[in-house]
């Protein structure tokens, strides 16, 4: 039965996603979450000892990720994304096709590299500025900016670094980094193919196959920007140039050879962004004042306090309503394990945002008394549901909200019809294609 404090605690939660998604007046998504988070507190809905428990879990997370950002200011201060922005121009000698796959592998690279949010503000301002260099019309501007954001965010599946909630609930089911990569690339892979596959069908009528562009030298003085820096105007360093990729490069392989050393991830990152800010300052002179003032900070108070949301819907209930009505579907074994918690995760991350769903899902799956390969498949299930089911509506993900404010702001018109009437053609073929990937590949390899 629903007692008072669980209407209360419910109606916490929703009016805190709901000014978190809406963000009045502009301001920032971690003040409605963290208020919503002291009200419960307060309330006595979660105590100090969850508090405490709540922080070892979010603290090293939030850091790694932040390590990534503070690795893209350096890099975009000495003209990475300028650089890519031309390079992708040329390197599609004029076909339509290939600007398509370019596009395509750079937003999948660039999550690759930091994480799916930045790799949104990263790659989107290129894509507005490469299409409207080479004139498009509007109709021709969709494929490349609707694939570019679905593939940079999804592509944060495949290694768990690339999302703040892939590591949280990492850490909740004990997978190490090199066994999650190991049971889930393939899977999410196959269902990133899927969704670029499906878009290119979708919209092969719209992509020009000829880009028509003026010539090399008129081409090249073109000033490709990324609106973090607009001030950027200089030739890269090369030689610098190489040695901050090979240092971001490093970084993500010393997650995987030294995780599993023990070495936390969090100092593997930000030693890792120390070192780029050091090469930077040897360099250049530049000091570490843009990467203080740039970097979002508030990224660990909003982790902690989504964390304490969720923890109070725990406390309240929901887990016991979650178990008692998918725990006997999960139990059947890997099959409906897999697809009962993708689909339940995809549905919740549709509703009120996939960060809060994907940590109840897995703090629902801990307390079903699992094995631990049917504890860990139910948590990649949820993982690719949060990652790829949730991009079926713009509220499913904190980087599809950013992506279209990042088209309204250069006047480029969105609509959630519109993002809609193409993600439900193509997001539950990919949702399917990855969830029954990943139950015939655990299968194969456990």
């Amino acid at each position: 039965m629903v007692d008072f404090s669980t209407i209360l605690m419910l109606t916490i939660f929703l009016f805190s996603i709901a000014l978190m998604l809406w963000r009045p007046k502009g301001i920032n998504e971690t003040i409605p979450v963290s208020i919503g988070a002291a009200f419960i507190v307060i309330l006595g809905i979660v105590d100090f000892k969850d508090l405490k428990s709540i922080l070892s879990i979010v603290s090293g997370p939030s850091l790694t990720i932040l390590s990534t950002i503070m690795m893209s200011i350096v890099l975009e201060s000495i003209g990475f994304f300028k650089w890519i922005a031309q390079n992708i121009i040329l390197k599609s000698n004029n076909s339509g096709i290939r600007l398509y796959i370019y596009i395509n592998l750079l937003c999948f690279f660039m999550t690759m590299l930091f994480n799916n949010d930045g790799s949104i503000l990263i790659t989107t301002p290129i894509i507005i500025h490469i299409i409207r260099f080479l004139s498009f019309k509007p109709h021709q501007y969709i494929p490349y900016l609707i694939s570019g954001a679905l593939i940079a965010t999804a592509s944060s599946a495949p290694i768990a670094v690339s999302n703040i909630s892939n590591l949280i609930a990492l850490k909740i089911v004990g997978l190490d980094l090199n066994s999650y990569v190991k049971i889930m690339f393939i899977p999410s892979m196959l269902g990133i193919l899927t969704i670029s596959i499906l878009l290119f069908l979708l919209f092969r009528k719209h992509i020009p196959k000829q880009l028509g562009f003026i010539t090399l030298n008129e081409k090249m003085t073109n000033p490709f920007t990324h609106p973090l820096d607009p001030s950027v105007k200089n030739e890269i360093d090369r030689n610098l140039f190489k040695i901050c990729i090979a240092v971001v490069v490093m970084t993500r392989g010393a997650f995987f050879v030294l995780s599993p050393l023990g070495i936390p991830l969090e100092m593997i990152g930000l030693l890792g962004a120390f070192v780029l800010i050091l090469i930077r300052w040897v360099k250049t002179k530049a000091g570490i004042k843009d990467v203080i003032f740039n970097s979002p900070w508030h990224t660990l108070i909003f982790a902690f306090s989504m964390y304490v949301l969720v923890y109070g819907l725990k406390n309240a209930g929901l887990n016991t309503l979650i178990i008692s009505s998918f725990g006997n579907i999960v139990e059947l074994g890997t099959f409906h394990a897999t697809l009962s918690m993708g689909l339940l995760t995809t549905i919740m991350s549709n509703i009120f945002n996939n960060l809060p769903a994907v940590m109840i899902g897995t703090l629902a799956i801990t307390e079903m008394d699992l094995n631990i390969t049917l504890l860990q498949v139910a948590y990649l299930a949820n993982v690719i549901g949060s990652d790829i089911g949730s991009l079926l509506t713009p509220i499913g993900t904190l980087a599809t909200l950013l992506w279209m404010f990042i088209l309204k702001k250069h006047h480029i018109k969105m609509t959630w019809g519109k993002y809609i009437g193409v993600t439900v053609l193509v997001v539950p073929a990919a949702l399917i294609v990855s969830l029954l990937s990943l139950y015939l590949w655990v299968l194969l390899i456990l």
